[in-house]
């Protein structure tokens, strides 16, 4: 059976491993997670970081942008 970790418990983790004051070993042995693991836990937390990142004013402004083009075609159909 597959264990499942919340995404609390990752971030707990892969912040340990960001801290640096221990190795990956050490820590896997702590949490009796395989090394590997941590390591794709790292790799996918820092990937995704650039996202939580992103500026949301700009995103915001997209979504504007799309809702305008919608209501003009939504006009193009009426008028």
């Amino acid at each position: 059976m597959r264990k499942s970790y919340s995404g609390e418990f990752k971030a707990k983790v892969v912040l340990e491993i960001l801290k640096e004051e221990k190795t990956i070993s050490q820590i896997a042995s702590e949490y009796g997670i395989h090394p590997n693991q941590l390591l794709k836990w790292k790799k996918e937390a820092i990937r995704s970081l650039a996202e939580v990142l992103e500026d949301g004013r700009r995103k915001s402004d997209k979504e504007k942008e799309t809702l305008k083009n919608k209501i003009q075609e939504l006009y193009a159909e009426i008028g």
